[in-house]
């Protein structure tokens, strides 16, 4: 059975969201799924002052060679300034060993994001985690067409080529809406689909 692994960082909890949203994709391809965090790497000032959650329902991932145990990788993460936030880069870059030995070589990546505003900055914190996915050698799939219901302008939603995403509001109150759940399950599954591919 093909193993995923979708990889999370959260500050609020959108993020955790749509990361089960993912799984439920990935899932109902018939595909194993583990979801994890990466470690907070915030001072614990910093994550009282902006009052970060510090209850999710997911374990850390702590040992970075666990990474070459999956077919694929999704990594998810809000913006911060337009990039992945230094939590998911800080992880990623422990992984450099495993990219020498080309452990990635082949698989299925895909990325996930969330924003203050509709123009905060997903498609290029997409691109900052796709960029890493493609550094270490594997094959990136995105949120394709064939989930339509991330075109129009009849509602605010996320939703991009590169990859599912929602938007939270500048206070964090927006919650991910259905249509942008959808679009994560929908992009978990072709990404498990694809991984079955690959690994066959």
């Amino acid at each position: 059975m093909t193993k995923i692994l979708v990889l999370y960082y959260s500050s609020y909890g959108h993020i955790e969201q749509m990361a089960d949203a993912v799984a439920e994709g990935v899932r109902g391809a018939g595909a194993q799924v583990d979801v994890m965090r990466v470690p907070e790497t915030a001072p614990q000032e910093v994550v009282e002052a902006a009052g970060f959650r510090t209850e999710y329902d997911h374990k850390v991932l702590e040992d970075v060679n666990a990474l070459a145990d999956y077919d694929s990788i999704i990594l998810g993460a809000p913006t911060r300034f337009g990039r992945m936030p230094s939590q998911m880069a800080a992880f990623l870059d422990t992984a450099g060993g495993l990219w020498a030995k080309g452990a990635f070589n082949g698989k299925v990546g895909g990325a996930f994001t969330s924003t203050a505003s509709q123009h905060g900055g997903q498609e290029t914190t997409l691109f900052s985690m796709i960029t890493n996915l493609m550094h270490f050698g594997m094959v990136v799939v995105g949120l394709d067409y064939g989930f339509q219901e991330q075109m129009g302008v009849d509602a605010v939603k996320g939703g991009s080529p590169y990859g599912a995403t929602t938007i939270a509001d500048g206070d964090g109150s927006r919650q991910p809406s259905e249509i942008e759940l959808d679009g994560a399950r929908y992009q978990g599954r072709r990404i498990a689909e694809m991984a079955a591919k690959l690994a066959g």
